[in-house]
């Protein structure tokens, strides 16, 4: 199932576009937004970000929605490396161990654990940068569908 030479190029143009603000919706921006991909490869992607005060509660804590859009979105790029579609979430499940707060850096890997058929297996974990200490960690399955990762245009 899985193509032969997946290319990322045209993922990482779509995933840069989205955290820039130029596509998508304002949710998945503001929850994006700041968002550095520190390694793409096939099957697993690392991530930086700093927490902003938009992604915030009213006590200063990262909000746990804002976590999720982001896992979920980390997640389906670590799928795309793999099968060069896109794909939707089937179930998802988030444990949060920790908070963040305005200003903290984290780091955001996912993982393909495995597929059966159109269904994939990604487990992402969102851990403080410096110390390593697990704020979130989701599993998730995700269903392939027939859609590519459109072209971004340069307009």
């Amino acid at each position: 199932m899985a193509d032969e030479k997946p290319t990322l190029e045209p993922l990482l143009e779509w995933f840069e576009a989205l955290i820039e603000g130029t596509i998508g919706q304002e949710l998945e921006t503001r929850a994006l937004q700041g968002l550095i991909i520190t390694k793409a490869e096939k099957g697993f992607i690392r991530t930086e970000f700093t927490v902003p005060s938009l992604a915030a509660d009213v006590d200063g804590n990262w909000h746990g929605g804002a976590i999720a859009t982001l896992m979920d979105t980390v997640g389906a790029i670590a799928v795309y490396s793999v099968f060069n579609h896109v794909a939707k979430s089937v179930d998802f499940s988030i444990s949060y161990y920790s908070t963040a707060k305005i200003e903290e850096e984290v780091e955001i890997n996912a993982k393909v654990l495995g597929n059966k058929g159109k269904l994939i297996q990604v487990m992402i974990e969102v851990r403080r940068k410096g110390n390593g200490d697990l704020i979130a960690l989701a599993k998730q399955w995700m269903a392939l569908n027939d859609f590519t990762v459109p072209t971004v245009s340069k307009l």
